[in-house]
């Protein structure tokens, strides 16, 4: 069985004159937009930290916690819980209050993430940048057990025999580990035996197969049990192709733009979009063009969950809940059909 289902880092849009629609009413919508998933069948959605202006979810699991409140069915986790410049403890007493007050919906997505603003927020060196990913996993794998935890390293207080409240109901939180590409880091996820989420934001799906690969055999090496895999990949569906590309255009140049001024790399032409969709990561059109290559990237990766990141830059509100009915409504039970089709 494959899982569908939907993340936003809650992206500041704007209205239909342009102008940025302020914070409060972005995370409100963002309940909106879960709300509707659950309601066409999605079965999982997923929020994403940050800590600049251009995002309005730093706090996912107070949003996500809102969401509870209105549905009864869809996973509500995060993508991702940036865990290198948080405290694990704190991580999980989050998620346990969560995943009661949703009668046990809650994942968490355990990540570095793909910007750095809440290292010198919070207080850290980004020298220490893997030491403290490397350190808060290992504590927070021992949390999850929910007994007794000890532990020591060099970037928190150690523990002894300390229990953490509250404790799950079920007891145990689903949890992912989320990587961009580092063979280290898929290791990493293998040896703590937690299921793997592989964030393709740019490049072919297929590209990533050796890294499913190696996954698997390194789960075997540590003599860790079989682990889900998924990937989490942007995207868009309108009606038709045409309009699908012309309505996200404007929107995913702005957000690219920027990250590329930030980080170095040439402004975004029209033609490598075209490009990214056609052949790259970016899952955009119709929903049979969106199904088909949905389809494409779980069957040749042999993953057990797919997560289309529908927001993008300044998209607007609107555009993204018909991106999202489409995608429950027609996309997802297309993309069954055409596995059950390549199954028989």
């Amino acid at each position: 069985m494959v899982e569908f289902g939907l993340d936003t880092f809650g992206d500041v849009t704007v209205d239909d004159k342009g102008n940025k629609i302020p914070y409060a009413q972005v995370i409100r919508n963002v309940v909106e937009q879960a709300v509707l998933a659950e309601r066409v069948g999605v079965d999982g959605f997923g929020l994403g930290e940050h800590h600049r202006d251009d995002f309005a979810v730093s706090a996912p699991e107070i949003v996500l916690a809102a969401i509870a409140a209105r549905t009864e069915r869809i996973k509500l986790g995060t993508a991702v819980t940036v865990l290198s410049s948080d405290d694990p403890v704190r991580v999980f007493e989050r998620f346990a209050t969560l995943d009661a007050v949703s009668n046990g919906r809650a994942e968490i997505i355990l990540g570095r993430g793909s910007f750095t603003e809440s290292f010198p927020l919070f207080g850290f060196d980004l020298h220490d940048y893997e030491r403290l990913f490397e350190e808060k996993a290992d504590l927070m794998v021992k949390l999850l057990d929910e007994g007794p935890v000890s532990w020591e390293g060099t970037v928190r207080p150690p523990l002894k025999d300390q229990q953490v409240y509250p404790k799950t109901e079920s007891g145990r939180i689903r949890t992912w580990i989320g990587v961009g590409g580092s063979p280290e880091s898929v290791v990493r996820a293998a040896r703590h035996g937690l299921p793997l989420v592989l964030a393709i934001i740019g490049g072919e799906p297929v590209r990533f197969a050796p890294y499913v690969e190696l996954y698997q055999r390194a789960l075997e090496e540590f003599e860790q049990p079989s682990q889900p895999v998924a990937v989490h990949c942007p995207g868009f569906v309108a009606e038709t192709d045409e309009e699908a590309v012309e309505t996200l255009w404007p929107h995913a140049r702005t957000m690219l733009n920027r990250i590329g001024r930030e980080r170095g790399w040439p402004p975004l032409s029209r033609d490598r979009f075209e490009n990214d969709i056609r052949d790259g990561a970016w899952h955009v059109g119709s929903p049979e063009t969106v199904a088909q290559k949905v389809a494409h990237t779980i069957k040749h990766l042999g993953i057990q969950r797919f997560d289309l990141k529908y927001s993008a830059g300044t998209l607007p509100h609107d555009k993204m809940l018909k991106a999202i009915e489409l995608y429950g409504t027609e996309v997802v039970p297309r993309v069954k059909e055409l596995l059950a089709s390549s199954s028989a």
